[in-house]
């Protein structure tokens, strides 16, 4: 029997590729025979680059850049060096999570490490990137990363504008003379599952901006800015588009990236199928194991079980899911590929009890291993019932 197991994190407990081997020890227990396959899922969000990075054999390495106050920070981010491929998450550059509370306010932050980490992973042969953008504490349009690229984001005297979305207001000119001669080379997927415009009642100034510390006023402002750097790129930079879904990403990153290189937005579940190639892995599969911390009617909505799910259903095959706990609700995901779900909590505890990874690991362990002795113990009675 050959099973492949895909399985996303458990956040705060296991990573996917954790998840994934304890799973793996609970089904040898059952079935010392069986081939067993572990690959990384994740759906763009944070985690994302980890796990891709560990399950497709690659190197976490780190960077110091720029982070979104304009202190430095420690960034890490993956290199699969014998695919070029970097996978990097703007948030460890420019992260609503390396801010406090306080301190939040989109004026000021910027996307500058952001092109730090790109322009650190092309000096080390990176030429195709998987970029994660989600949990940003910018509004910047992105003007702070296509500085560090060398895009030149100028006011009218000339100079660099300051960081944050106070820039956008003073820049009279965008020039490209300068920008790194490697980036021409470079290809970006921009895992990216928010639709919002660049600018409007949709746009990621009145839609995330209050959460990064802007007031009513910072918003009407910010979005007048972004408006007008978008009407000035479009001159330069005629498939520049305020309009398309997903610009208002990371607070004008997406259409950053879609207009002054060459992107793609894609949703992070498909990015994340296309780089570990799991439709490769499941099509001669048996059974196909994913999962996630929690199920619920939510997972049927794009995340990565159910991603994992429609992969296998593309072979006609069984899908199996555990989770760390399952809803009411959570019967849609039989709907969307799940055959059958299981929670691995294995007795009464507390949630630091559950969530503990070595208490995790085990449950998933012992959970898989009573569900496989099942279908062992099925197939045993199959090969016995009398032919009709």
């Amino acid at each position: 029997m050959k099973v492949v197991i895909a399985i996303d994190s458990l956040k705060g407990s296991l990573t996917s590729i954790e998840a994934g081997n304890a799973i793996k020890v609970g089904i040898l227990r059952a079935l010392p025979d069986a081939e067993v396959v572990v690959r990384p899922l994740a759906d763009g969000g944070e985690g994302t680059a980890y796990a891709l990075t560990a399950g497709l054999g690659g190197e976490w390495v780190t960077a110091e850049v720029t982070g979104p106050l304009g202190k430095k920070v420690s960034a890490g981010y993956g290199i699969i060096e014998n695919e070029k491929l970097a996978v990097i998450e703007m948030s460890a550059a420019a992260g609503i999570t390396l801010i406090s509370e306080a301190e939040r306010n989109p004026m000021h932050t910027t996307t500058y490490g952001v092109g730090e980490m790109i322009v650190d992973a092309m000096e080390r042969g990176c030429r195709r990137f998987i970029v994660g953008i989600g949990g940003s504490a910018t509004n910047d349009g992105g003007i702070g990363m296509l500085q560090a690229l060398g895009f030149g984001i100028l006011d009218k005297d000339g100079t660099q504008v300051p960081f944050g979305a106070k820039g956008l207001r003073e820049i009279e000119e965008i020039t490209d003379g300068n920008v790194h001669p490697l980036l021409k080379e470079c290809t970006f997927d921009i895992a990216c599952d928010v639709t919002n415009t660049l600018c409007g009642e949709q746009g990621c100034s009145a839609v995330f901006g209050p959460q990064k510390g802007a007031d009513p006023s910072m918003i009407m402002q910010m979005d007048k800015y972004l408006a007008c750097y978008a009407a000035l790129a479009k001159e330069k930079y005629p498939r520049a588009s305020m309009k398309q879904a997903g610009t208002g990403a990371a607070g004008g990153l997406g259409f950053a990236f879609l207009t002054f290189t060459d992107s793609r937005l894609e949703s992070g579940v498909k990015i994340v199928l296309e780089a570990t190639r799991l439709r490769d892995y499941v099509k001669d599969a048996d059974i196909v194991i994913t999962g996630e911390g929690r199920l619920d009617a939510q997972t049927v909505m794009g995340k990565a079980p159910i991603g994992a799910a429609r992969a296998a259903k593309e072979f006609s095959k069984p899908v199996i899911a555990f989770a760390g706990s399952v809803s009411k609700d959570a019967a849609e995901c039989n709907k969307a590929g799940i055959d059958a779900f299981f929670p691995i909590l294995r007795r009464i505890s507390t949630l630091d009890e559950a969530m503990n990874a070595e208490n995790a690991a085990a449950n998933m362990a012992d959970t898989a291993e009573q569900v496989f002795r099942l279908i062992a113990a099925a197939g045993r009675t199959g090969d016995a019932a009398p032919q009709r």
